[in-house]
């Protein structure tokens, strides 16, 4: 289940937001939380505000629509900064001329999700039946691909 929140027509360009939205991906909402409380850039506590009404977002529907939802295992599944229109201003410049120049907005928009049941199915895809993962054979035959390959770059000197 996802959980969204979105923050149209924000005074900030999309480019200052992604790096601020790039600290929280993939963190428990939580720790985004304190990661957001303690970054010293402009759209921190907007972001802030709009997790928490992400986070609300949760809670309502586990509450009110009766959806089984754990607020301590959600993460932050994405969080994007898409640009807005633009305003055109002008500013004065020497000699009687204007240079023109644009006020950036942006739309934010976290997307929140529960880690749990989907994880453990996706984990029981890649663990064999004796338990083995599905990584080891591929790591045997990368080794073997590096191997060949070793032996023609001998071979042809």
């Amino acid at each position: 289940m996802e959980f969204k929140a979105k923050a149209r027509f924000t005074r900030v360009s999309p480019q200052k937001a992604r790096l601020v939205l790039d600290l929280i991906k993939g963190k428990r909402a939580e720790d985004a939380l304190v990661t957001l409380q303690f970054t010293k850039k402009r759209i921190a506590p907007d972001i802030t505000q709009l997790l928490r009404s992400a986070i609300e977002n949760a809670n309502y529907l586990g509450q009110e629509k009766g959806f089984d939802v754990d607020v301590d295992k959600l993460y932050v599944k994405s969080a994007i900064a898409n640009d807005g229109p633009r305003m055109k201003r002008i500013r004065p410049a020497p000699m009687g001329r204007a240079f023109r120049y644009q006020r950036r907005i942006s739309h934010l928009e976290i997307v929140l999700a529960e880690k749990g049941a989907q994880d453990k199915e996706s984990l029981a895809t890649v663990v064999g039946e004796d338990g083995a993962t599905a990584a080891a054979p591929a790591k045997k035959k990368a080794v073997v691909a590096k191997k060949k390959l070793a032996t023609k770059k001998a071979a042809a000197k």
